[in-house]
């Protein structure tokens, strides 16, 4: 890939400040459009390298997005807003932002199109996770159960446990909240339009991304950096159910790698790609695991013993798909990564907004 400018849309928040300093590091140039929201950035100054171009708009404003392609060459889509159990009441917001500010994005890209957009897709679209019933066969359709007396764990007709297998990218989507229904469309659109117009285009559907930079003041963001702020503070992190759903944790550094490849590998149009870890981990054992290397072993995780609705038991990621096509290789693993981020941790000013986040999805019927 030659020397190209680059859109990074959401490029002041937390992958995107990694992604810009990768492409900058690669010789490109940077643009960035980012609306600066409160509940990402607080009042923080952009911690951006002088060597970005940035803007400071809206991406559902069309003067803003006209502004920012100008003389682009690829674009990579980050901006979005993110969180399961805000958007089940945030519902117009999410939808906007998501949807309304992708098809701004792209009816822009109709009128002056670019080589290649690389779209932030995400793994709540499979809802469920992939599973293997007792008998071998493989179910992509399962639906959570809430309530009272319910298993936490999906089981089949027959009442026999279902085993959670890594998810694969022909898995069918099963949209389980209104963010997953909103990275979905973000996803489909982006896809179809570049196809329509002349440019390449494929999305990453992101696993959980951790690492340092990650938002701890926003109860809505990745459960490590929610985790971190609740120990920070002095306080158990909250784990929801019975803290044994599983999940794929991937470095920031390692979705950086996952893009840059994007932006450049051949022969990926139209395409998806799963980025995780490929491997996977409890949600309780992972706040032990932070606790400790946070110096703070004394402090046990909360088991909540409820759910929030729209939340999924297990999903992990299948990879080998991006291991071939994109040759995404991650590095990164979390246990041998929490120590980085303690020690980002510790530089930083954490609110903890848990309490008034968990306080907003029962006051609305949201938590069984």
């Amino acid at each position: 890939m030659s020397r190209e400018k680059v859109l990074v849309t959401g490029g002041a928040g937390f992958i995107g400040r990694h992604m810009c300093r990768a492409l900058l590091a690669q010789g490109h140039d940077v643009v960035v459009l980012d609306s600066m929201i409160e509940q990402v950035h607080g009042n923080e100054d952009i911690a951006l390298t002088d060597d970005v171009q940035f803007l400071r708009g809206d991406v559902r404003n069309v003067d803003s997005v006209r502004k920012a392609l100008k003389g682009v060459d690829s674009v990579v889509h980050l901006a979005a807003e993110v969180g399961v159990g805000q958007s089940m009441y945030a519902v117009e917001q999410y939808v906007s932002v998501n949807d309304v500010g992708t098809a701004v994005l792209m009816e822009e890209l109709s009128r002056s199109p670019v080589r290649r957009i690389v779209v932030a897709s995400s793994m709540s679209i499979y809802g469920e996770g992939l599973y293997r019933a007792h008998d071998g066969s493989l179910v992509e359709d399962v639906e959570r159960a809430y309530g009272a007396g319910k298993s936490w764990d999906p089981v089949d007709r027959n009442g026999y446990p279902l085993e959670p297998i890594p998810t694969p990218e022909s898995k069918r989507p099963t949209l389980a909240s209104v963010y997953a229904l909103t990275k979905y469309s973000q996803e489909r659109m982006t896809l179809l339009l570049a196809k329509a117009h002349g440019m390449e285009g494929c999305a990453l559907r992101l696993f959980n991304v951790f690492g340092p930079g990650q938002a701890l003041s926003n109860p809505y963001t990745g459960v490590l950096a929610i985790f971190a702020s609740r120990f920070f503070n002095g306080k158990p992190p909250l784990v929801f159910e019975d803290g044994q759903q599983r999940r794929d944790f991937v470095h920031v550094e390692d979705v950086t790698s996952a893009f840059l490849a994007a932006l450049q590998q051949s022969g990926i149009d139209g395409d998806v790609f799963n980025i995780g870890s490929g491997l996977s981990y409890s949600v309780y054992d992972v706040a032990e695991k932070l606790g400790q290397a946070m110096g703070r072993a004394d402090i046990a995780p909360e088991v909540l013993d409820q759910a929030r609705f729209g939340d999924i038991r297990h999903c992990f990621a299948d990879i080998t798909h991006a291991e071939a096509a994109l040759g995404y290789k991650p590095k990164r693993r979390l246990e041998e990564s929490l120590g980085e981020l303690v020690e980002w941790v510790k530089t930083q000013r954490a609110l903890d907004r848990v309490n008034e986040a968990r306080a907003e999805l029962e006051a609305r019927g949201l938590v069984a």
